[in-house]
């Protein structure tokens, strides 16, 4: 929010503005994911490597991460109607060229394009939080949130096309439906009340555009981008990578895999607007505290690599196996989808009460970290495939980094605690 609230918008505009959006993120986030289901028959088409496969399905991440800064700030100054249907319209042209590539680099250059539809997120965080007074923000955000379920979308409905007409059908099915949607947004949204107010004369016109990232310097923020490198790049990485990794460890088919991804996808998704609301009610470090304590144990879990042991027992060696089966290990994803989920809305329910008024560019510069973690993670899950032979060290990664969260946000907080005992108030950590 770049200016305060002129008018307060009625509630049937901001519940079409919070309706619209989150259906409009649904889709792209379908969009942004199809290569979670679609890479694996590319994969087996050109032949490529672990690592291959893992850039091929990281790149659209890529994309969708590295706009988000420029998108959340063009959202602020220019309102997220207009900037929302360029960015899908944007989107839908690139997946259309998707099926028509043919090598490899062809599809990375249109994986690219497809990306842009994963920034949609930072232009509808800004334009939400808009229509919202900041003790509603937290669930506003978190019902705008449940638009991850796309990714769940995809891995249930591009199987069955893609068994049926191939992947090239997928991309252009997608396509047809973001432009669909991108039409349907422009004429059922309105501009938000700030821009409404400065093309009525009732607001200053927005700052600098470099003045927008001024609070990027804060520590603080930066805190915030790696908790949520892992509730949610985490979270697009394991929703790219759970399909293969399935496949590989449990002998699953594309369409049981499929199945079984979005399973986990859904609850880590529509749970989401849950985690706002309680971020709402009981404030949004307790919540980030329940979140790390409980995704720490989970990935500790699903780190235990398959094998055979012979421990030195009292009366002679002990033969264990250990094993993390089909039934515990989603048992266990689902509950570390549920956790993301909750700590996915805490971390945006902290940006418009410390940054009100540069909601784009803190909202964009941690949901692009957030977002280069769902590129960056399943490089890295390839590579540790290929390096180590294990295919459990995608979740030893990821203990490491929520390990690393946990730690930093605990000193921070007990930092700011001392500062406040000794009147010093609540800086910026």
């Amino acid at each position: 929010m770049t200016a305060p609230h002129q008018a307060a918008p009625g509630k049937d505009e901001a519940t079409r503005a919070l309706a619209m959006s989150t259906i409009a993120f649904t889709i792209c986030f379908a969009v942004w994911t199809i290569f979670s289901i679609i890479a694996v028959r590319i994969k087996d088409e050109l032949g490529l490597s672990e690592t291959q496969f893992g850039l091929l399905v990281g790149t659209p991440i890529l994309t969708g991460s590295l706009v988000r800064v420029a998108l959340g700030v063009w959202t602020d100054r220019y309102g997220g109607r207009l900037v929302y249907t360029a960015t899908m319209l944007a989107a839908a042209i690139a997946t259309v060229l998707l099926a028509f590539a043919q090598t490899y680099p062809q599809m990375l250059a249109a994986a690219l394009g497809v990306g842009l539809a994963g920034g949609a997120f930072a232009v509808g965080v800004a334009y939400v939080a808009r229509f919202y007074p900041a003790e509603r923000q937290g669930t506003a955000l978190g019902i705008f949130g449940v638009g991850n379920v796309g990714a769940a979308v995809t891995k249930f409905v591009a199987p069955l096309i893609l068994i049926a007409w191939g992947w090239q059908a997928v991309a252009l099915i997608w396509a047809a439906v973001l432009v669909v949607m991108a039409l349907v947004f422009w004429f059922t949204t309105e501009d938000d009340p700030v821009i409404k107010a400065r093309r009525a004369g009732l607001a200053p016109a927005p700052k600098s555009f470099w003045s927008e990232f001024a609070p990027l310097k804060n520590v603080q923020v930066w805190r915030f981008a790696l908790y949520y490198f892992f509730v949610f790049g985490a979270f697009v990485a394991l929703a790219l990578w759970l399909p293969r990794y399935l496949i590989g460890v449990y002998g699953f088919d594309i369409k049981t895999a499929g199945i079984v991804g979005a399973a986990y996808s859904i609850p880590a998704s529509i749970f989401r607007a849950y985690g706002g609301a309680l971020s709402d009610r009981i404030g949004a470090r307790a919540v980030m505290y329940r979140t790390f304590a409980v995704s720490a144990l989970a990935t500790l879990v699903l780190s235990l690599p398959t094998g055979d042991y012979v421990l030195r027992g009292i009366n002679g060696p002990v033969a264990l196996h250990v094993e993390v089966g089909p039934a515990l290990f989603i048992a266990v994803a689902f509950v570390l989808g549920f956790v993301m989920s909750l700590g996915k809305a805490a971390v945006y329910k902290h940006i418009p009460v410390y940054y009100p008024q540069n909601v784009g560019a803190v909202g964009g510069l941690v949901g692009m970290i957030g977002g280069l973690g769902g590129f960056v993670l399943p490089i890295a899950f390839g590579a540790l495939n290929d390096l180590t032979g294990l295919w459990s060290s995608c979740f030893m990664l990821l203990f490491a980094i929520v390990a690393v969260s946990f730690v930093w946000m605990h000193v921070a907080i007990r930092r700011m605690e001392r500062r406040a005992a000794g009147g010093l108030g609540y800086a910026a950590q």
